[in-house]
């Protein structure tokens, strides 16, 4: 299992089907566990694919139409029946808190929750740990709604080669890693001479938008991309009038923002089973990089970071 991985629940639009559940996506980031738009049926999807409430540490809704959120109050439900231990955080847009407590409250349970809120109400950074930060940018829809980014923070490569070269190893790397420089005998070693940049890992969340800057600025070096594509280009006027995307656009936003990977989801269930490939087709005429057309119980690895600390 990787330590890094999307895991499908969903990747259906307004209406599900019989082959794809309502939205649902469960990212596993090291030891934090994000659940993003549980949509309908949500909690019986993390049974099929193994997930469990105890593993879900922040729950994040880009916005409340149906599709993307009613899950939640089986979500919220299943965490308080298994005594979750710790605190889970919920972001939402700020200008829906009202929905938002009325979902919390959908029926009559013992709410022993550890729930930590955090509306979003701007672009900037909504929360995080050590080992990335959550972003939020507005995204362009018909209801207030935002899409997220998760950022790891940039470091630094150790070069074996280099480290040996200067006699430096054990516990002296750590030094030098934590102070930046050491002195080996009798001469300053400076970290960047022993190591070489290691951009921060990127995942960015592109959900029920129009084209807008925000979608490209999310999307920036995303190392993995999830990003509605709710229409064929042959719908693009359907898709500006109610807010989403083409397979194309969400192309467009990858190549644009150098993305690597890119997970197209969100299908209009107007698409037979075997019509999504087309949309690949469309996202991949404008994305140069690899494009997975998701499948509801899909697990999609974060990539390998690229040698060299490249970031293009």
């Amino acid at each position: 299992m990787s330590n890094r991985e999307l895991v499908v629940l969903g990747t259906a639009s307004q209406a599900p089907t019989r082959a794809r559940n309502h939205n649902g996506y469960f990212l596993r980031w090291d030891g934090e566990g994000l659940l993003f738009d549980p949509g309908e049926g949500t909690q019986r999807q993390m049974l099929f694919a193994g997930v469990t409430a105890t593993q879900v540490t922040r729950i994040c809704i880009t916005h409340f139409h149906g599709d993307h959120c009613l899950g939640l109050p089986g979500v919220l439900q299943r965490i308080a029946l298994d005594q979750v231990p710790h605190v889970v955080e919920a972001c939402y847009p700020a200008a829906s808190r009202e929905v938002f407590a009325r979902l919390r409250h959908a029926a009559l349970f013992r709410d022993v929750l550890q729930l930590r809120e955090r509306p979003v109400d701007g672009a900037g950074t909504v929360t995080g740990a050590a080992s990335f930060r959550l972003e939020a940018r507005e995204l362009s829809h018909s209801v207030p709604t935002f899409g997220y980014r998760l950022a790891e923070p940039d470091g630094r490569r150790m070069l074996a080669d280099k480290l040996a070269a200067f006699g430096i190893s054990g516990p002296d790397v750590g030094r030098l890693q934590r102070d930046g420089r050491l002195e080996a005998d009798g001469r300053v070693v400076r970290l960047e001479q022993v190591s070489e940049p290691r951009p921060g890992q990127r995942f960015a969340f592109v959900m029920d938008t129009r084209l807008c800057d925000a979608a490209f600025e999310l999307a920036d070096h995303a190392d993995v991309c999830v990003c509605e594509s709710t229409f064929a280009e042959a719908q693009a006027g359907l898709a500006a009038e109610f807010g989403h995307l083409t397979a194309g656009q969400a192309g467009r936003i990858a190549a644009e923002a150098g993305a690597r990977l890119l997970v197209l989801t969100h299908f209009s269930q107007r698409y037979e089973a075997g019509d999504p490939r087309r949309l690949a087709g469309e996202a991949a005429a404008a994305f140069g990089g690899q494009v997975v057309i998701a499948s509801d119980l899909d697990r999609i690895a974060v990539p390998p970071r690229r040698p060299g600390g490249e970031q293009t």
